[in-house]
């Protein structure tokens, strides 16, 4: 009678010590500081070798741009009171000009690499993401969960060409040239391939699908539920390396997504969590907790470091 009792304790402790095993230590963590500890950092973008931008702020309140000139090891915080709400997405187009784009539709826009920027107020709409198409247009998606979807076009100038409704939120939008493009959300993928006039569903499903990274025709993309999905060949065939919905594995509440090469990838989400494939994607381990606050962007600094970015404030610089 005691033999499935036993075989259950035995089972757990199989359990873990596979998680044990299983985790991870990063050689190096510095926190960097980003002047605020109630600011949400949402997107890190790094447009050369030294000039790099964190976008963010707190969603009702006020938007914050943070600047570095040294390739990431410091940051200056600029408060930007005309826009008055959270950003949460940036770009920078063929040309330079860069975007960020966030919540009631606040649009900033700067044509001299973050020196000054131009203000626009766009329909009163969460816009969580933005591509440009070329140098003079780009696509804004964003809405609210999952009965409410927007996308708007628009040229250099801010003005909107064309917009759509959608019946779920789109979270995140890459264009790869001026007619390929993919967007994901809640329970949905879609690609372009006429510059964003017409959109089809690709064969991908059960998630809130948050982030994507692209290397020409090979695409991962993860879900907030912990799902992690990859295609090799434009979105033509689409693997799930990783169910997010599988009880047996660790629940991963993942918001953003990194590969360095075809085998080694990150991801990064709520309390702190980040997670590391050593296999293109197939199989994850977690690495040590050094911070519960949830991360919401991961990039890759000049010198090949991570630079990690989310709630309160949180920036860190990780050697690998």
């Amino acid at each position: 009678m005691q033999r499935p009792l036993i075989l259950v304790l035995l089972s757990s402790l199989v359990f873990i010590s596979a998680c044990k095993k299983d985790m991870l230590y990063f050689q190096n963590v510095q926190k960097i500081n980003s002047y605020t500890d109630t600011d949400r950092l949402n997107k890190i973008l790094f447009v050369d070798d030294k000039t790099g931008f964190v976008a963010g702020g707190e969603r009702f309140y006020h938007s914050v741009i943070l600047t570095t000139h040294d390739g990431g090891y410091t940051w200056q915080n600029t408060s930007y009171p005309v826009a008055g709400k959270g950003l949460y997405d940036m770009v920078i187009s063929p040309t330079g000009c860069i975007d960020a784009c966030g919540f009631d539709g606040k649009l900033l826009r700067s044509y001299d690499t973050g020196n000054t920027w131009l203000f626009t107020q766009m329909i009163f709409t969460a816009f969580s993401g933005i591509a440009f198409t070329d140098a003079s247009h780009a696509i804004l998606v964003g809405g609210v969960s999952f009965n409410e979807g927007t996308i708007q076009y628009i040229d250099s100038g801010g003005r909107v060409l064309e917009s759509d409704s959608l019946g779920y939120q789109i979270n995140k939008i890459i264009m790869v040239s001026a007619q390929a493009g993919y967007m994901c959300g809640y329970g949905a993928v879609e690609k372009t391939i006429d510059g964003g006039q017409t959109w089809s569903f690709q064969k991908v499903e059960g998630d809130n699908f948050t982030a994507m990274d692209i290397h020409g025709e090979e695409i991962w993309m993860c879900g907030y539920n912990g799902c992690v999905y990859h295609t090799s060949d434009g979105g033509n065939n689409w693997v799930r390396y990783r169910n997010g919905n599988d009880i047996t594995l660790p629940r991963y509440r993942l918001l953003s997504i990194l590969f360095t090469d075809e085998q080694n990838g990150w991801a990064v989400g709520e309390e702190g969590k980040i997670i590391h494939s050593d296999d293109g994607g197939m199989h994850w381990a977690e690495y040590k907790h050094f911070t519960t606050n949830t991360l919401r962007s991961i990039a890759r600094c000049p010198n090949g470091d991570l630079l990690v970015a989310g709630d309160q404030g949180a920036l860190y610089r990780i050697t690998p």
